[in-house]
């Protein structure tokens, strides 16, 4: 019984943000902020509708890991290797510069920071290793509700699979060093490598399978089977594994994203097509489902209680993604407007942030108590307001590079629509 009151809640809260969406978009504005306000809305913090029973449910547990291997299919079918090799340098050392950028200026920023208040200064490093990291989902809602499509897009869509993993590796490889400077259970550097990409590596080695076995069907049916049921195996090894580590730490849109791009460069072009087709209404609504769970657990109260550290903190960030981005595309000589609004795209944040945060306060709550309020309330701030401004400057980027509207499809799960490939 409490399930199905959990799936009729969720359900509830699927449409109140379906509808919110629809409203803000009628303001030219993308669907996902009205997403993220509804899911805040009816979050823990305010209706409660969607509710912690729901959240930290095992069913939902399950059901939104699924889903985000599912919205990883969106990044991983369009790294077509085939069409990437030209400008693969390019995205990976564009990736590196705005990740190390935004995590030194922000390490820089609160270093000096907490050495003049008396602060210990190792916890700039952790905030710099949560400042890197960048939600790929509101950005990429962006540029399936308004069809973006152009160099800032096609930059934006492989790099929000590489900069999971930038991030991931530089944050833990943080925590490693922060743990023995406290002298707790110190994390090998080969469990901070192992943790980093075995996400990779799962979904690689199951998107192989699924290759082979895609390259023997012949019918639409049988393919989209196949790969459905296939997908369902790649997030359960994932939701299996993740319960034998110490904290759940998997990106499972990185599973998702490292199995389709597999697959995706092992079978035809009209395959794809024809898979992808039907699978767009399903990713987007994995869209708006990921989004509730990176929305609902956000407190609005905290935008009044936000302090100096909240404000240094999202304005440091977005100075070193933009900075840092826009020195990567200027030595590999991207198009103009890659160097000028890429940096844009790449601001928002929370889902990752919380979940490092998370890792960050489990460390610290030992050894140094004392720092768990500054570094939890900063960033748990920080997520609400960035959040919202992020969604609106990312929808600025891709207008000022003149983007909307370029492309042929879009995403979609309304029923009343065809959707299409992009």
């Amino acid at each position: 019984m409490d399930i199905l009151i959990g799936v009729f809640r969720l359900a509830v809260s699927i449409v109140i943000a379906f509808i919110a969406g629809k409203l803000i978009s009628k303001l030219k504005l993308p669907s996902i902020l009205g997403w993220l306000i509804a899911g805040m809305m009816i979050g823990p913090h305010a209706l409660n509708l969607l509710d912690s029973s729901v959240l930290d449910s095992q069913w939902f547990e399950v059901t939104e890991s699924i889903l985000e291997c599912t919205f990883g299919l969106m990044i991983g079918t369009e790294l077509i290797w085939s069409q990437m090799k030209k400008a693969g340098p390019q995205i990976l050392l564009t990736t590196i510069t705005e990740s190390l950028g935004t995590f030194l200026i922000v390490s820089l920023v609160f270093g000096l920071i907490f050495w003049a208040t008396g602060v210990p200064v190792y916890l700039a490093l952790l905030f710099g290793g949560i400042a890197l990291a960048t939600a790929p989902a509101p950005s990429l809602s962006v540029v399936n509700d308004l069809k973006t499509d152009g160099p800032v897009t096609k930059t934006l869509i492989p790099m929000a699979a590489l900069d999971d993993l930038v991030g991931a590796l530089v944050f833990f490889l943080v925590i490693a060093f922060v743990s023995a400077h406290l002298s707790a259970a110190g994390i090998p550097v080969s469990m901070v490598l192992f943790l980093v990409f075995l996400p990779v590596v799962i979904g690689a080695i199951i998107g192989f399978i699924t290759g082979k076995m895609l390259r023997r069907t012949k019918k639409p049916g049988t393919t989209l089977a196949v790969m459905l049921l296939m997908l369902l195996a790649s997030a359960g090894i994932g939701f299996a594994i993740n319960h034998m580590l110490p904290t759940q730490v998997l990106n499972f849109m990185l599973i998702g994203m490292s199995y389709s791009t597999v697959f995706a460069n092992m079978i035809t072009e009209k395959q794809l097509n024809d898979m992808m087709k039907v699978m767009n209404p399903v990713i987007g609504f994995a869209m708006v489902v990921v989004i509730l769970n990176l929305a609902a657990p956000l407190d609005y109260h905290l935008i009044a209680d936000a302090g100096i550290f909240t404000a240094v903190y999202i304005l440091s960030r977005a100075i070193g993604k933009y900075a840092g981005a826009y020195f990567g595309a200027s030595i590999t000589h991207a198009p103009e407007t890659v160097k000028k609004y890429l940096g844009f795209t790449l601001l928002p944040h929370s889902g990752v942030s919380l979940v490092f945060t998370g890792i960050a306060v489990s460390v610290l709550s030992g050894s140094a108590p004392e720092c768990v309020p500054i570094i939890q309330g900063t960033i748990a701030a920080a997520a609400v307001i960035n959040e919202i401004i992020a969604v609106f400057m990312a929808k600025k980027g891709f207008e000022w590079a003149g983007e909307l509207h370029k492309a042929k499809g879009g995403i979609s799960f309304d029923p009343g629509r065809t959707a299409k490939a992009q």
